[in-house]
C-alpha cells in the first residue's frame, strides 16, 4: 500500500537537455528498418494496456518501488541500474550487496528531475499510481523523452485503480501475475534464461512451503498499517494469494477493495484465528512495525480479547511480502510455518 507525495516539478532547462539528449541519441533511426539483435531486440512488451518497446537492453534502468528493484536484483541487473526508491522494507536476503551498489534517489517518491538525473534509459514501477498522476511522474512525461516505462501487470491485471484508494479486485490476483513480471523483464534486458530460473526456484519454494498443508476453516487477518483505521487485506490483491495457497480463509474476504480501511469493532465481530501483522521500517502512518502493531493489539479494549490476541498468534511479514512481488512467495512460507506452529494445519 504506496503512500503518495506529490513530486517537485521540473525546471524547463532540465526537461529542454533531456529532449534534446534523446533527439540525438534516436537520429535517423526511425527511417532504419528495424534488425534483431542478438538479444532479440528490439523488444515489444504488452503492458497494462500500453505497448513498451525497448530498442536495445537498458544499461541504466531506475526502479521507481521495491518491488520491481526486488526482481531486477534477483535476475543479476545491478550493474544495469543506475537508481532505486520508494522502500517499505530492508533489501530481501542474499540482495544486500548487490543493492548496495545502486544508487538509492530516495526512501519514498523521487521527483521527476531526481530520476532524470540518473539518466534512465528504462523506468519500472509497481504501482499505476507511481506512474500517474501525484506519483512520480506519468508514462507520458517519459515517453516524451524517449524513455520506456513498464508498470508491474499484478498492479492493472483484474484491477480497477481508478475506484479509489488503494484500487479494487474484480479478479483474484495469482502468482503467475508476478512470474509474468519475472519473465517480461527478463525479456527487456536479454537475459530469458535467468527469469526462467528464478521462476522456477520461486515456484519450488511455493510447492515445499505448502506440501501436504490443510487449513480450511482458518481465518486470517492482514494488518498492512495505521492503528486508528486499519488497512486490512481484501479478498483478492497478494494476502488472498498467500490465504488460497495455504488453503485458509481471508476474514474480509467480502471486499474486493485492495486495502480497505475497517474500524476495530466489526475485527472484533470476524474474530480472526491468526493476525498477519506487516512489519515496515518506513515512517508514514501509525503502527508501522510489528512491535508497535502488537502493541496497540495486546492494550487497545477493542482488541485485546481477540482469539488470535490472546492466543499470540501472530505471523510477521515484510510489506513487500503483503504487495504483490516477488516476496509474496516469502509470504506463503512464513504464513504456511506459522499455521504449521500454532497446530492449526493439518
Amino acid at each position: 500500500m504506496p503512500v503518495l507525495r506529490t513530486p517537485a516539478p521540473i525546471p524547463a532547462l532540465v526537461l529542454a537537455s533531456a529532449l534534446l539528449l534523446t533527439a540525438c541519441g534516436s537520429s535517423g533511426d526511425d527511417a532504419k528498418p528495424q534488425e534483431t539483435s542478438a538479444t532479440g531486440h528490439p523488444v515489444t512488451l504488452d503492458n497494462c494496456g500500453h505497448k513498451v518497446t525497448l530498442k536495445a537492453p537498458p544499461k541504466r534502468a531506475v526502479s521507481l518501488d521495491q518491488g520491481t528493484t526486488e526482481i531486477l536484483l534477483s535476475l543479476g541487473l545491478a550493474d544495469r541500474m543506475a537508481g532505486t526508491a520508494t522502500w517499505t522494507d530492508p533489501v530481501m536476503k542474499g540482495l544486500e550487496k548487490a543493492n548496495a551498489s545502486v544508487p538509492r534517489l530516495a526512501d519514498n517518491y523521487p521527483s521527476f528531475e531526481k530520476v532524470l538525473d540518473a539518466e534512465p534509459d528504462f523506468v519500472t514501477a509497481s504501482f499505476v499510481s507511481t506512474l500517474g498522476k501525484g506519483g512520480v511522474a506519468t508514462r507520458e512525461q517519459f515517453d516524451k523523452l524517449g524513455v520506456p516505462a513498464y508498470v508491474s501487470p499484478s498492479d492493472c491485471s483484474g484491477k480497477d485503480n481508478d475506484s479509489g484508494g488503494d484500487g479494487s479486485r474484480g479478479k483474484p490476483l495469482t502468482l503467475d501475475a508476478v512470474y509474468g513480471e519475472i519473465r517480461d523483464l527478463a525479456r527487456a534486458f536479454g537475459v530469458e534464461e535467468r527469469g526462467e530460473k528464478v521462476v522456477g526456484e520461486l515456484k519450488e519454494r511455493v510447492r515445499k512451503a505448502t506440501d501436504g498443508l490443510n487449513a480450511s476453516g482458518v481465518s486470517l487477518m492482514y494488518w498492512f498499517a495505521n492503528s486508528q483505521s486499519p488497512y486490512l487485506a481484501g479478498c483478492c490483491g497478494a494476502p488472498g494469494a498467500i490465504t488460497r495457497a495455504v488453503g485458509a480463509k481471508n476474514a474480509f474476504a467480502d471486499t474486493h477493495d485492495e486495502w480497505p480501511q475497517i474500524n476495530w469493532e466489526t475485527v472484533a465481530d470476524r474474530d480472526p484465528h491468526v493476525i498477519v501483522i506487516g512489519d515496515l521500517t518506513r515512517k508514514q502512518q501509525t503502527a508501522e512495525t510489528a512491535e508497535v502493531k502488537i502493541r496497540f493489539l495486546e492494550t487497545n479494549a477493542a482488541t485485546r480479547s481477540l482469539t488470535a490476541v490472546r492466543k499470540k498468534r501472530y505471523v510477521l511479514l515484510s510489506g513487500q511480502a503483503m504487495n504483490p512481488s516477488i516476496r509474496t512467495v516469502e509470504g506463503i512460507e512464513k504464513v504456511a510455518a506459522g499455521l504449521r506452529d500454532f497446530g492449526l494445519a493439518k
